[in-house]
């Protein structure tokens, strides 16, 4: 691939100094970015929520609830280095601000001043069940583009999330029951 070609391969939007060789399409390239940048948006979104839980949970099972909630959102922090910088060796540009976060993320913010605890492992797990979702969705673009070093990326995060969302489930559900 010449010069030439590697610059016509690049969306308009990168600036030069940030042009990545990459051999996927400009429109596989702009697609999964903006896939991808969606995700990372929700990431810290849902990182925050998390954290903002940790900080906040009370109750009789705060020492179980505040370390779970402190490791899960360790985990998530974990992903969001992970996908920015996927995003950028497919020669994108990622997010840049708070800003651009909040115009992005899907994930709803918490401001109340008091969750129960119960109501808050509920909420994080239906996050979680989102942005599962949402990864599958951008796998599967991943995926028609032959992009198979985000898909792979995509399935270890898309197991991690499961795991979070089955440990919020369990540790949830009311005595005795399987009730979700």
């Amino acid at each position: 691939m010449s010069k030439a070609d590697v610059a016509r391969a690049k969306p308009s939007k990168v600036s030069p100094e940030l042009d990545t060789p990459n051999d996927l399409p400009p429109a596989a390239v702009e697609k999964i970015s903006a896939a991808l940048n969606g995700l990372l948006a929700d990431a810290f979104a849902l990182y925050l929520k998390t954290k903002n839980f940790h900080w906040h949970v009370s109750g009789r099972h705060f020492h179980d609830y505040h370390l779970m909630l402190d490791e899960q959102s360790d985990a998530i922090f974990a992903t969001t280095d992970q996908l920015a910088e996927r995003v950028r060796k497919l020669g994108g540009t990622t997010l840049r601000s708070i800003g651009q976060v909040s115009k992005l993320q899907t994930i709803q913010d918490n401001n109340e001043d008091y969750v129960p605890p119960r109501e808050m492992l509920r909420e994080l797990m239906e996050d979680n069940k989102h942005i599962a979702a949402a990864m599958r969705k951008a796998h599967k673009l991943c995926d028609d583009h032959e992009d198979s070093g985000s898909a792979g990326l995509l399935e270890t995060f898309i197991d991690e999330t499961e795991r979070r969302t089955w440990f919020l489930f369990e540790a949830s559900r009311q005595e005795s029951s399987n009730a979700a």
